[in-house]
This record gives C-alpha cells, sequence and structure tokens, in this order.
C-alpha cells in the first residue's frame, strides 16, 4: 500500500522515489516522513519538501480507495517485490513503483523480445509484425509491444496466432482506458493469454506525454527491440534508443524499401549498430543465453509445441528428451539442419523448435546459414 501512495503522490517520480526509500530505509518511512525529513533529501527543497508532504496525505487517502477500484474491476497492483514484477524491469535506472495489471506475468516471460513500429504502417510492416512475432512465440518468447494501431497491434495478434503464444501490452493509459478504442476485444484476447499493464492510476487517459515514458517499460521488460517500421519522428526510436543507452540491451532492425519513409527509421539504427534483421535465427543469435544470476531463478524456456518432459543434463540445464536428441548429434564441427533431421528421424520443424531451444540456453550456436554446433561453455 505504501508504493502504491508513492505512486500516486504528485511531485514523487520513480527516481525521486527510489531515492527516498533508499535514503530512509522503506516506503513506509518516505510515506511517514516529515517536513523536516524529506527537507534533508537530496534534490528537495524547503518549499517542495512542503507540497511533497501535502501530497503524501492526499495519496495516503486515495491509496486505499485506488486499491478497491481495482479489486472490483479485476484489476492487480503489483509492487517491485511483488513475485509477479518483470525481473528485468526492476534493473533499469526507473523502474515503476507499481504496475497495474491486467492477466498475469509468468516466470517465461523473462524470455520476452519487444517490437516497436510506427501506428501508420504499411501492408509490408503488419505482415512483418505479425510474421516475427508468430515466430517469436512459437520459440518460446513472450512478444511485447505497446497496444498501438498499427505495428503495436499487429505483433500482439501475430504473437496469439500461436496456439500457445503469449504477448504483453504495455498502455500509455490507465488499463480500464480502453485506447484506441479498437482494440477493446484484442486487449481482452491479450489479457487472456498474457497482460495488458500500465503504470497509470485507473482512469489516466491517454495523454501524448505519457507514451515516451511508456516505452521505458516495453524496453525495460524485454531483453530486446525489433524495430519494424518507423520514421525520423517515431516514438519507435525513443524505445530503441533507450534499450541501447539506459537499459544496454540489443536492438534489432528490419530493412525496408529506401523510397519508403518508414524504413528511415530502421536504416538509420541499421547505421548506426542496430543487428540487421531477416529472420528469426538473427535475433536468436544475438540474444544468446539469459545472465547466469537470472536463468538459475527460473524454470526452463521450452519450445511451445513440445510435450516431452524434462530431463536434466550433464550441465545442469533442464531440457526434453527430443532437445537432448538433437543436442547429442552436435559437437564442436558445424551440421546442417539436413544432416540432423536424416540422423535423428525427427521432422524439420521440430529439429528447427529444438535449435532455438538449445540456442537460447546458450548449449548451441548458429554457424552459418543452417549449420549448428555445440557451444562452449
Amino acid at each position: 500500500m505504501h508504493d502504491l501512495q508513492l505512486a500516486l503522490t504528485s511531485g514523487i517520480g520513480p527516481i525521486l522515489a527510489r531515492r527516498l526509500i533508499a535514503a530512509m530505509g522503506s516506503a513506509q518511512r518516505v510515506c511517514e516522513a516529515s517536513i523536516h525529513e524529506l527537507q534533508l533529501a537530496e534534490g528537495i527543497g524547503t518549499t517542495r519538501s512542503r507540497a511533497i508532504f501535502q501530497s503524501l496525505k492526499e495519496a495516503a487517502d486515495a491509496a486505499p480507495r485506488e486499491m478497491e477500484r481495482a479489486n472490483q474491476a479485476g484489476i492487480e497492483i503489483i509492487s517491485c517485490d511483488d513475485p509477479q514484477y518483470p525481473p528485468l524491469l526492476r534493473t533499469i535506472p526507473d523502474p515503476p513503483l507499481v504496475l497495474y495489471l491486467l492477466g498475469t506475468i509468468q516466470p517465461r516471460d523473462l524470455h520476452a523480445l519487444a517490437i516497436v513500429g510506427s501506428r501508420r504502417c504499411s501492408y509490408y510492416g503488419r505482415e512483418q509484425a505479425e510474421r516475427f512475432a508468430a515466430l517469436l512465440a512459437g520459440a518460446g518468447l513472450t512478444v511485447v509491444s505497446g497496444g498501438a494501431r498499427g505495428i503495436d497491434s499487429s505483433a500482439h495478434r501475430g504473437a496469439l496466432s500461436h496456439p500457445q503464444g503469449r504477448t504483453i501490452a504495455v498502455l500509455g493509459c490507465g488499463v480500464d482506458v480502453v485506447y484506441p478504442p479498437e482494440n477493446a476485444a484484442l486487449f481482452k484476447q491479450i489479457a487472456a493469454r498474457g497482460a495488458v499493464l500500465s503504470e497509470y492510476p485507473l482512469g489516466t487517459p491517454p495523454l501524448q506525454e505519457n507514451f515516451p515514458r511508456r516505452n521505458r517499460i516495453v524496453s525495460g521488460m524485454s531483453r530486446g527491440v525489433l524495430v519494424v517500421e518507423a520514421d525520423e519522428r517515431s516514438g519507435a526510436l525513443i524505445t530503441a534508443s533507450q534499450c541501447i543507452d539506459d537499459h544496454n540491451r540489443p536492438v534489432f532492425a528490419l530493412p525496408g524499401r529506401v523510397d519508403n519513409a518508414l524504413s528511415t527509421g530502421p536504416h538509420e539504427l541499421i547505421r548506426q549498430g542496430a543487428v540487421l534483421t531477416r529472420g528469426l535465427d538473427d535475433i536468436l543469435a544475438e540474444l544468446g543465453p539469459l545472465p547466469a544470476e537470472l536463468e538459475s531463478t527460473l524454470p526452463p524456456l521450452e519450445p511451445m509445441e513440445s510435450t516431452e518432459p524434462p530431463v536434466l543434463q550433464s550441465h545442469s540445464i533442464p531440457i526434453s528428451t527430443t532437445a537432448r536428441q538433437v543436442l547429442d548429434q552436435l559437437d564442436g564441427r558445424p551440421i546442417s539442419v539436413d544432416q540432423l533431421i536424416e540422423q535423428t528421424g525427427l521432422p524439420a520443424q521440430q529439429i528447427l523448435q529444438e535449435l532455438t531451444f538449445l540456442t537460447l540456453k546458450g548449449l548451441v550456436k548458429r554457424v552459418d546459414g543452417q549449420s549448428y554446433a555445440r557451444a562452449k561453455r
């Protein structure tokens, strides 16, 4: 409740809130602080401390009402200490104090990739956003986007096109506000198969200034960002910039027609070092394995259509029987997918699915084209 009180307090943003909590020891202590104690905190002077003190008192009355409204609407409010709070989001410089949540955040959502782009996209952009989202969902990754028109909506739909795909929509308004209005049915599907979330209080309208701030959450809870189409002023480029500069995560860019203004953003990102993305392999090869400190806390990422029970390998990473069958054929020398099909007797789709899984676990590396080898560990 104290995290929610802080989040509802005017004059305190995520960075100042973290600074106050660090100085005073807890959110509760901040909420109970006197004007003098607030004044001593770095970045708060006499005038500001009085305004924040008054706003904290008002937020103390507002927080229980906000919680009751959320409960009645079936909305969860989670703080950084909640097990559902996205682990990667905790690591950014300014994580939200609370998230309003419709649906669920699951451990497998740590394996997430954002797909972003222009609202006024081309048919090619929509097609590619859906295609890549479906491929990522099939590889076991959760697709994160902003719930907006254009590329965002196409990415969500692409992820949902896979029978077990998951997707998360991060809104620039309250989760009880449907924007854009034509996405009402889509948001219900997303909440049932993933999550619709926001840091904004209930009833917050989709103000223009909300969306750049929203973008840091899209990037922050993802292992990387794929930009499909964006002109030079697109908010997708803000997300990409935050991903590189603030969150130290890879950016992927889909090339487009040179005479299309919507190709300007991705092409400029490629010039600046973003990964030129032609297919799923380009993404998986760049993502690599999760950091060990996060990997050890999570269940294994499984390919979506695998029904095999997990088996513990000698290197202590649980993998399915079919994944082990593929891995056993690999050593340090490259081997083609066709050879793996011949040696294992498994269908091509299953071979590719298991290779995707093993690549994400850091057990296999793609050498070139359709050749793979066992990774050194």
